[in-house]
């Protein structure tokens, strides 16, 4: 059959198109827009953490050791410290495996629908669309009121960054909720602790979906251009929610591996063929 002659040069164009390059894959490829200052360094974007309804904090009095905390605290939350005295609104535990914190859920201080938190002793402080470091601030200031200056200090904090990741059945190792005890996260920071992105993951359609005071907001993240350091959304935030976009080429089949694709080509045409065949014997 003369048409067999023609087989390779008729699967080459199609493994071609069908193959993911190096571009689609290759993390921050140089980019003209990346912006530098003076110094020839990439500026700091990072957004500072607004509290939001429904969000859950720990809060840590410590005072010394004749200190008394009881109007704040029930003594059954004090615990010894060397030569100081902690009273906890949040137990240490860790997560159970089925999201959240259980110690943190059943302690905590529950951000409530008006905004505010409320503390045992001291009343509701306003926290929804402030900082934690203002809040702490306020915290301070009504302890102070009760306890000689420098004679206690207020620590308040979320339980670590929290992000949630989610793509589909190819993505299915590292998605899932995270959580990471750090200041500060990056993206690249956030997938590499996961085991970074398999080919499948398209690169240039990552979505972040962001809780702020004022609702949702949704941002596009391309991974394969260095300016993408320049974007807040860079930078995660507690309660993130990154979803991964697979491509085209590997819900198709195409472009997981190059046997893969190899193979997929070799199915597809020569299906095509054997219908030709067929056909052309009726």
């Amino acid at each position: 059959m003369k048409i067999y002659k023609y087989f390779p040069f008729l699967i080459l164009p199609f493994l071609l198109i069908s193959c993911i390059t190096t571009k689609d894959v290759k993390y921050m490829q140089p980019s003209e827009s990346l912006v530098i200052n003076e110094e020839g360094l990439i500026p700091y974007n990072i957004p500072v953490y607004r509290v939001t309804k429904n969000d859950m904090l720990t809060l840590n009095i410590v005072t010394t050791p004749k200190g008394d905390a009881a109007q704040f605290y029930s003594s059954l939350n004090a615990q010894a410290a060397g030569n100081s005295i902690s009273f906890s609104g949040a137990g240490n535990g860790a997560g159970n495996g089925v999201g959240g914190n259980a110690m943190i859920y059943f302690n905590g201080l529950k951000v409530d629908s008006k905004g505010d938190i409320l503390i045992f002793g001291i009343g509701y402080v306003k926290a929804e669309g402030r900082t934690i470091e203002e809040i702490t601030l306020d915290i301070q200031e009504k302890v102070n009121e009760n306890f000689q200056e420098g004679k206690s200090e207020v620590r308040l904090n979320t339980d670590g960054i929290t992000y949630y990741v989610l793509g589909d059945i190819e993505t299915t190792g590292i998605t899932g909720e995270k959580k990471v005890h750090k200041n500060t996260l990056t993206l690249t920071e956030a997938i590499s602790i996961n085991g970074g992105l398999n080919r499948t993951v398209d690169r240039k359609n990552i979505v972040v979906y962001r809780k702020l005071p004022e609702g949702i907001k949704k941002a596009k993240i391309d991974l394969t251009r260095e300016d993408v350091m320049n974007s807040p959304y860079y930078y995660v935030q507690n309660g993130d929610e990154i979803f991964l976009t697979t491509q085209r080429r590997a819900l198709n089949g195409f472009g997981k591996d190059p046997i893969q694709t190899l193979i997929s080509g070799v199915s597809v045409l020569t299906t095509a063929l054997s219908i030709y065949l067929l056909i052309k014997n009726l």
